[in-house]
């Protein structure tokens, strides 16, 4: 069994998606004029939320849902 979530391959993924995504767009113009900066980090940032928070729940087929979801 898994202690915590962080231990999720998948999460581990998509955390390091996140990242990447802030470090890229960290060179885009502060004011991009359509909040393009601020919607992919949002979006890249609820990924692996998304999976924590279902985590948490401890639930197994609830969980399993979700995760299908979250593709």
């Amino acid at each position: 069994m898994l202690e915590n979530y962080k231990e999720l391959i998948v999460w581990q993924k998509f955390y390091q998606l996140c990242l990447a995504i802030y470090k890229a767009t960290k060179t885009f113009p502060k004011n991009d004029g359509f909040g393009l900066t601020s919607q992919m980090r949002r979006a890249a940032l609820s990924l692996p939320s998304n999976i924590a928070e279902e985590y948490g729940r401890k639930t197994t087929p609830e969980y399993l849902s979700r995760c299908k979801k979250i593709k």
